[in-house]
């Protein structure tokens, strides 16, 4: 008799679930209560810019392996696309200065050890400096582990943890440091490639999962809400949306990957973070200057990342709570100001979209790192899932999918 599995929350963590389980012969019954799949990470259109745009600029790494394993699996690993090495080029607003930072293709940061490679003005002492982090507790701010001033700091650690954590790197966890640190800059430019979705977020991570799930077979509902549960002492038997009610037979499973509020109130008892920060993330209808690299990081102004994508220039500011009451138009002028001068170009505002999301992720800090559960709950049949779940990881996708197929992995061992 074939398994049954169902999925409440149809954002990545979701979706990686639900392969990974339809994957494995489960019925699968997804349910969302938005009318779109892929929560904070979807495409959608945009009639300011005439654009189908990202809601956010997610960027990968090379090295996040389960990322790119969810994408292998529902066939869309080639939409994800970058540079042949791990290269990054930077501009200094406040003095104009760029540079590039080239972590190679190599397994081991040996990039570290020429001048002409690394941040400039900096030496391997500075690097050594950053030893501390990578192992450090989670419990732990950044702020204790290492020195939070000086060039290398301010051209590399700060832009990478802040893009990282959303949070500003002193006051930031880190453990959740120290593994991005593991994973990216300690492992060599092999894990280091920046890959971006170049034909949008849904096309590449989400609308194919949802076409694997349909040929399987899968049940998927959208607009379905879930309000309760119905239990026994330690299974859950009923999924409560609203007006519908769906029975579970006994060996049927349960994967809630919500956001933390609404997981708080379906679980009372269950911690959650409680604190989060905003993301601003801009998309300007213009035509990339022709040498114009597909990422580049800002230093000195308000923009930190600025991505060149096909009639259009986006960028992302993260940390961005001082930002989600600015005025649209004000906000909408200040970063173009900045993306003209980083990109070298001279042009009136052009259509544009602000995109604030004010609760983007979780406040990457010890003590609300300290909040975050594990993959089981209360019920012997119920796992979570989640950015905001104990991952390791800050709120980024590799969180996300790691933690849907440790759920569905949680599910396929029995629990």
């Amino acid at each position: 008799m074939q398994k049954v599995a169902h999925i409440v929350g149809a954002g990545i963590s979701g979706l990686s679930a639900a392969v990974r389980l339809a994957n494995a012969n489960f019925k699968v019954h997804l349910y969302e209560a938005t009318q779109q799949a892929g929560g904070r990470c979807r495409s959608y259109f945009d009639a300011a810019t005439d654009l189908t745009i990202d809601n956010g600029n997610h960027l990968l790494l090379s090295g996040n392996h389960h990322a790119l394993a969810y994408a292998r699996s529902i066939g869309t690993e080639a939409g994800l696309v970058g540079p042949k090495r791990a290269q990054f080029p930077f501009v200094d607003l406040t003095t104009g200065k760029r540079w590039q930072l080239d972590l190679g293709d190599g397994r081991l940061p040996l990039w570290v050890f020429d001048a002409a490679r690394r941040v400039p003005d900096t030496g391997l002492s500075d690097y050594l400096a950053l030893l501390p982090l990578i192992w450090s507790s989670p419990k732990r701010l950044i702020s204790d582990a290492i020195p939070c001033k000086g060039v290398l700091y301010q051209r590399l650690v700060q832009p990478l943890l802040l893009a990282a954590l959303n949070v500003d790197p002193p006051e930031g966890s880190a453990g959740l440091a120290g593994a991005i640190v593991r994973e990216t800059l300690l492992a060599g430019g092999q894990a280091c490639r920046p890959l971006i979705a170049r034909d949008g977020l849904s096309a590449v991570l989400v609308e194919p999962a949802i076409e694997l799930l349909k040929g399987k077979a899968a049940e998927i509902k959208f607009g379905r809400e879930l309000r309760g549960f119905g239990s026994t002492t330690d299974r859950v038997n009923a999924l409560k949306f609203g007006e519908e009610t769906v029975s579970l037979a006994p060996s049927d499973v349960v994967v809630l990957a919500v956001p933390p509020r609404p997981a708080a109130s379906l679980l009372p008892g269950l911690k959650t973070p409680t604190k989060f920060r905003a993301i601003v993330n801009g998309h300007f209808r213009f035509d990339p200057p022709k040498d114009m690299p597909p990422i580049l990081g800002v230093v000195g102004g308000l923009v930190e990342w600025l991505f060149a994508f096909p009639q259009r220039l986006s960028i992302t500011i993260s940390g961005a709570d001082r930002l989600v009451d600015m005025p649209r138009e004000e906000l909408a002028q200040a970063i173009w100001r900045d993306i003209c001068q980083a990109a070298g170009i001279t042009a009136e505002l052009p259509p544009w979209q602000i995109v604030r999301e004010r609760r983007a992720t979780f406040e990457a800090t010890p003590e609300q790192n300290a909040l975050r559960p594990g993959a089981t709950s209360a019920f012997k049949n119920l796992f979570l899932a989640g950015d905001w779940t104990d991952t390791g990881l800050p709120a980024t996708i590799e969180g996300s999918v790691r933690s849907g197929d440790r759920a569905a992995d949680l599910v396929l061992a029995g629990g």
